[in-house]
C-alpha cells in the first residue's frame, strides 16, 4: 500500500516514505520528455515525465517500474462533467472533481455505528470541515471558505477503497456494509435512481469568478470560516 507524505513549498513537492530518503520534486522546471498514452477514466494523453531521480525514488519504494508525470496544462484539457457543473472547470489528474468536502462530524456519526472506527483517510477528502451536523454538507449547494466561493455539485459515491486500511493495506468489509445500512441511495433518495450507491461526503468545485481578488494568494488555510450560502431543501433534489 502507498503510505506516502507530500508537502508542498514554494515550487517544491517534498515526498517523504518510509524507509526512504526524502524526494524533492520541482514544480517550476523548464525542461521535460513526454511520456505518451497516459489515460484516466475517459481521458488519454501524453503529459510531462518528472525525471530519473523521481522515476527511481518511486519504483524503489513500490517494488514495480514507475514514472512520475504532470499533467500537461499546455495541450490537454479535461473537464468535469457538464451535466454537474455550469460553466468551465477543468481537473488534471483528479478521480472526478477537484475537491472532495466532509465534515468531522460525519465521520464521527459513522464511527458510533463502527465496531472499529476508521480515521478519516479511508475517504481521503481534501477539504475537512468541522462545527456542523453530522452530514450537514449532503445539503450544501454554496459555501465560502474565507474570501473563496465553492459549489457542492454532487454527492460522493464511494467505492471499496473506503474498505482498505491505509496504513496496513488490509481489506475489510466496513465501512461499507454500515454505510449500506444507513447512507446507501435506497435509504437517503429512494425515489431517485442510483439505489445500491453509498454516499459519504460532496465534490466540490472552485467558483473562481466570486472569490474576492484580496490576499495572500490563492490558498486555504487551517481554522478558516465556513460559510452556507445556500442549501438544497432536501436530497431527493441534491445531485447524486
Amino acid at each position: 500500500m502507498l503510505y506516502i507524505y507530500m508537502q508542498i513549498w514554494l515550487y517544491t513537492i517534498v515526498v517523504k516514505a518510509p524507509g526512504m530518503e526524502p524526494l524533492k520534486v520541482c514544480l517550476n522546471k523548464q525542461q521535460y520528455e513526454v511520456v505518451d498514452d497516459i489515460g484516466l477514466w475517459e481521458w488519454t494523453g501524453p503529459a510531462w515525465d518528472e525525471g530519473a531521480e523521481a522515476s527511481q525514488w518511486f519504483s524503489d519504494y513500490l517494488g514495480s517500474p514507475c514514472r512520475l508525470v504532470r499533467f500537461n496544462t499546455g495541450s490537454e484539457v479535461r473537464n468535469v462533467d457538464p451535466r454537474y457543473v455550469e460553466g468551465q472547470q477543468r481537473i488534471f489528474f483528479s478521480d472526478g472533481y477537484p475537491f472532495l468536502l466532509a465534515s468531522q462530524e460525519s465521520l464521527d456519526a459513522l464511527n458510533k455505528l463502527l465496531e472499529e472506527p476508521i480515521p478519516m483517510n479511508r475517504f481521503r477528502p481534501n477539504i475537512l470541515v468541522e462545527g456542523c451536523e453530522p452530514y450537514a454538507e449532503d445539503l450544501w449547494r454554496d459555501i465560502k471558505i474565507s474570501r473563496f466561493s465553492f459549489q457542492c455539485v454532487k454527492l460522493c459515491a464511494r467505492c471499496k477503497i473506503p474498505q482498505v486500511n491505509q496504513e496496513t493495506a488490509i481489506y475489510g468489509t466496513e465501512p461499507t456494509e454500515t454505510l449500506m445500512k444507513v447512507r446507501s441511495g435506497h435509504v437517503l433518495r429512494p425515489n431517485q435512481n442510483n439505489k445500491n450507491k453509498i454516499y459519504f461526503g460532496q465534490k466540490t468545485v472552485w467558483n473562481w469568478k466570486d472569490s474576492s481578488g484580496k490576499g495572500d494568494g490563492n490558498m486555504l488555510k487551517l481554522g478558516d470560516p465556513v460559510y452556507i450560502i445556500k442549501k438544497y431543501p432536501s436530497l431527493a433534489e441534491a445531485a447524486a
